[in-house]
C-alpha cells in the first residue's frame, strides 16, 4: 500500500500536562481511519500537528510530497469579512478558482468574461464539477451566498467549513468532529458521500454509526499507548475488550510473581554477586508491570432524581410561529413518568423552540402548558454556558453548592463530586482555560445534574463528549427513573436511550412514534416504498382498464406503452447529447458574438437539466421493465 502519512515518536505537552508521548503510526492511500481517545488526551491537538497548524515537542510528521491535504477543525478558521460565496470558493485549486470566476460572471452578466471562461470550463471539464459543488452546498443547506461570515452562527460556520473542504476535494482529508451541528439527514448524506469518496481520511468523531459505516481502521490512544484495529467499530469493541482482559491477566500474574521476588530481594545480602544482577533487573521490570492499574478508571453515574408526582407535564393544543412561519402546530401531549423521548428533525424546524416552550423560557402563541408541582428540570442546552476562563474548576461547583445530595441518602463534597465525574485533584484546581472542549462539556453536564433533576432535557448532549463518556451517559439515562427529552443527531445514542420519537417534519407538524430512531426510519422507508408500489399498481390498473364503449381503439398495454416511452427517451437523449456536443464545439471556436455566447451558455444549462430529468425517468422505466 502506498504510504500517504507517517507519524513517528510524536509528543506534546500543554503546560505541565502531558497530552501524548511517542505516538507512532502510518496511513496508506485509501485508508479511512478513525482516531479514538478520551477527552483531554489531545485528539484535536494531534490533528492540528499532523496538518501543520501546531508544533510537537518531539517527533516528525511526513506526508507524501505530491498529495493535497485539507483539514476541518472543530471551530473552522474563516475570514469574518468574507461573504459565504467568497469563503466557500476561497481555494488554491485552479478548477475551483475557475468555477468561482464563472459563477461571478453569470451573476454579473459579464458577457466578455463569459466568452473567455466558457472555453476554459470546457478544457478543464468543469461542468460536472460545478454540479458536484452545487450538490454539496445544497445538501449542507448553504444557500445564502451574500451573507457575511461574521453574521453566521457557530453551526452555520461549521457547515461552511465542511463544504469548503469537500469542494476543494483534497486527496487526504483530516476531519475533527465533522457531524457536529449537522442534522440527521445531513449526517446520513455525509456518511454516504465519504463512504463512496476516493480519498484518504483521518477523522475524530463520537458518532458511532458514522464511524462504523465510513472507517475501515480505528486508532485508539490511551494511557497505555497507541493501539490499531483494522475493522469497524463493532470489531474494535470486541478486540479492545480482549486486549484489556489480556493486559489485566499479565498485570495480575506480575503481582503474584512480585511477592516472591520481593521476598528474594529482602533476603539477598547487600554484597550481591554479579551472577544475580539479571534477577535484580528483572525484579524492577516486574514491579513496573505490577504497578499498572488493572482496570480503567470509569465515571459511574447513579444520581437519583427527586421524586416525581403523578402530574408531570401536559401540553394542550400548543402552537408557535415566527414571522408567519409555523414551527409548532396544535400539539397536545401528556408526559408519563419514566418515558424517554428522542426529538429528531432537520435544523431549523423548531426542536430547540419546543424545548424552550416547555421550560417556559418562551411563550406559545396559543394553547396551554401545565407543569406538575414536583417537576425539577435539568436543561442541558446546545449552546452550553460560558465559564469564566480564570475560575478554578472546583470553584465553579462550590459556587453552586458546597455539599451535593445525590438523592439516595449519599452526600458528597464538591471535590468528591468532581472526582465522580473523572476530574483529578490536579484538574480540580486548574483554570477552566486549560480544559478541552469535551472536559468543558462534562463540567457543564455536572452543573445540570447537581440539583437532582427528575425531568432531564438534553439538547445535543453528545457534541464534544468522548465515546467512553457517552457509553457511561447512555447507561445512566437508560436507568433514569424520571422523564427524558433528548435532541440529538447521534443515531446510536438516540437508539440506545429513546423508546419514543417526536419527529419534527416541518410546517409545525410533529409525529409521535413509539420506538427508537432506527425503527422510526425503517417504518418511514417502508411507508415510502409502499406508497411508490401503490402508485405503480395504480398506473398499471389505469393502463389495463378497457376503453369506454364509445371508443373504437383499444388502450395499449402498460408494457408496450413503457417500451415506446423508453425508446422515445433514448432518442431524445441522443439528440440532446448531440446538441450539447455541437454547442460546446461552437463555444470553443471563439467566433460567437457576446449575445450568442450568453444564449449558448444558457442553452447548455437547459440541456444538462433536461438530460438529468430524462435519464431519471428512463431509469425508473428500466426498473419497472426489469
Amino acid at each position: 500500500m502506498l504510504s500517504y502519512l507517517q507519524v513517528d515518536n510524536l509528543s506534546k505537552r500543554f503546560g505541565e500536562q502531558l497530552l501524548f508521548e511517542n505516538i507512532t503510526f502510518g496511513i496508506g492511500k485509501g485508508q479511512k481511519v478513525a482516531l479514538i481517545a478520551k477527552n483531554g488526551m489531545g485528539k484535536s491537538t494531534l490533528l492540528r500537528i499532523i496538518a501543520g497548524k501546531d508544533s510537537a515537542e518531539t517527533g516528525t510528521v511526513i506526508f507524501r510530497n505530491d498529495i493535497s491535504i485539507g483539514i476541518l477543525e472543530q471551530d473552522p478558521v474563516l475570514n469574518p469579512d468574507n461573504t459565504v460565496f467568497e469563503e466557500v470558493f476561497n481555494s488554491e485549486s485552479p478548477i475551483l478558482t475557475l468555477l468561482k470566476s464563472y459563477e461571478n460572471a453569470i451573476a454579473c452578466n459579464d458577457i466578455s468574461l463569459l466568452e473567455k471562461l466558457i472555453p476554459e470550463m470546457d478544457a478543464h471539464a468543469a461542468w460536472d464539477y460545478e454540479t458536484t459543488v452545487k450538490q454539496i452546498l445544497s445538501e449542507l443547506k448553504i444557500n445564502t451566498y451574500d451573507k457575511k461570515i461574521s453574521q453566521l452562527s457557530g453551526g452555520q460556520k461549521k457547515r461552511i467549513g465542511l463544504a469548503k473542504i469537500l469542494i476543494s476535494n483534497p486527496e487526504f482529508l483530516i476531519l475533527d468532529e465533522p457531524t457536529n451541528h449537522l442534522d440527521i439527514e445531513m449526517t446520513e448524506w455525509l456518511e454516504d458521500y465519504l463512504g463512496k469518496a476516493n480519498c484518504t481520511l483521518l477523522m475524530v468523531t463520537h458518532d458511532r454509526y458514522f464511524l462504523d459505516r465510513v472507517c475501515n481502521q480505528i486508532i485508539e490512544i490511551d494511557e497505555f499507548g497507541l493501539f490499531s484495529y483494522t475493522g469497524n467499530y463493532a470489531y474494535y469493541l470486541a478486540k479492545r475488550e480482549e486486549r484489556i482482559a489480556n493486559r489485566n491477566t499479565v498485570i495480575d500474574k506480575a503481582r503474584n510473581l512480585l511477592r516472591t521476588e520481593q521476598e528474594w530481594m529482602r533476603r539477598m545480602p547487600q554484597a550481591r554477586s554479579h551472577k544475580a544482577q539479571y534477577r535484580i533487573d528483572n525484579f524492577y521490570k516486574i514491579k513496573e508491570t505490577a504497578s499498572q492499574n488493572i482496570s480503567q478508571k470509569k465515571m459511574e453515574l447513579d444520581i437519583q432524581g427527586k421524586r416525581l408526582g403523578k402530574k408531570i407535564l401536559e401540553l394542550d393544543h400548543v402552537s408557535k410561529s415566527f414571522d408567519g412561519h409555523c414551527v409548532l402546530r396544535d400539539f397536545s401531549y401528556k408526559f408519563v413518568r419514566g418515558e424517554k423521548i428522542g426529538i429528531v428533525g432537520k435544523n431549523g424546524v423548531g426542536k430547540s423552540t419546543f424545548l424552550n416552550i416547555i421550560t417556559q423560557n418562551l411563550e406559545p402563541d396559543s394553547g396551554s402548558i401545565s407543569i406538575g408541582e414536583t417537576v425539577v428540570y435539568g436543561y442541558y442546552k446546545q449552546s452550553g454556558i460560558v465559564f469564566n476562563e480564570n475560575d478554578r474548576v472546583i470553584d465553579i461547583v462550590k459556587n453552586i453548592s458546597e455539599r451535593i445530595e445525590l438523592g439516595n441518602g449519599k452526600v458528597m463534597s464538591a471535590s468528591q463530586f468532581l472526582e465522580y465525574f473523572m476530574f483529578t485533584d490536579k484538574q480540580q484546581y486548574s483554570l477552566v482555560e486549560k480544559l478541552s472542549g469535551g472536559e468543558r462539556r462534562r463540567l457543564y453536564l455536572l452543573t445540570v445534574l447537581i440539583n437532582n433533576p427528575n425531568f432531564l432535557i438534553l439538547d445535543e448532549p453528545t457534541n464534544d463528549l468522548d465515546i467512553v463518556t457517552l457509553n457511561v451517559l447512555e447507561e445512566y439515562l437508560q436507568n433514569f427513573k424520571g422523564c427524558l427529552l433528548i435532541v440529538s443527531h447521534d443515531r446510536f445514542f438516540t437508539d440506545k436511550v429513546a423508546d419514543r420519537i417526536f419527529a419534527f417534519e416541518g410546517n409545525g407538524i410533529i409525529k409521535d412514534f413509539p420506538g427508537n430512531y432506527t425503527i422510526y426510519k425503517n417504518k418511514k422507508e417502508e411507508e415510502k416504498e409502499l406508497q411508490e408500489k401503490e402508485n405503480k399498481e395504480k398506473k398499471k390498473q389505469e393502463a389495463a382498464t378497457p376503453p369506454s364503449p364509445g371508443k373504437s381503439n383499444k388502450k395499449p398495454r402498460l408494457s408496450f406503452k413503457e417500451k415506446q416511452e423508453m425508446q422515445q427517451l433514448e432518442s431524445e437523449m441522443e439528440q440532446l447529447n448531440a446538441e450539447k456536443t455541437a454547442i460546446e464545439t461552437t463555444l470553443s471556436s471563439g467566433t460567437l458574438s457576446p449575445g450568442e455566447l450568453l444564449d449558448k451558455s444558457n442553452r447548455i444549462a437547459e440541456i444538462i437539466s433536461a438530460l438529468d430529468e430524462k435519464e431519471m425517468r428512463w431509469l425508473e422505466l428500466s426498473e419497472i421493465e426489469s
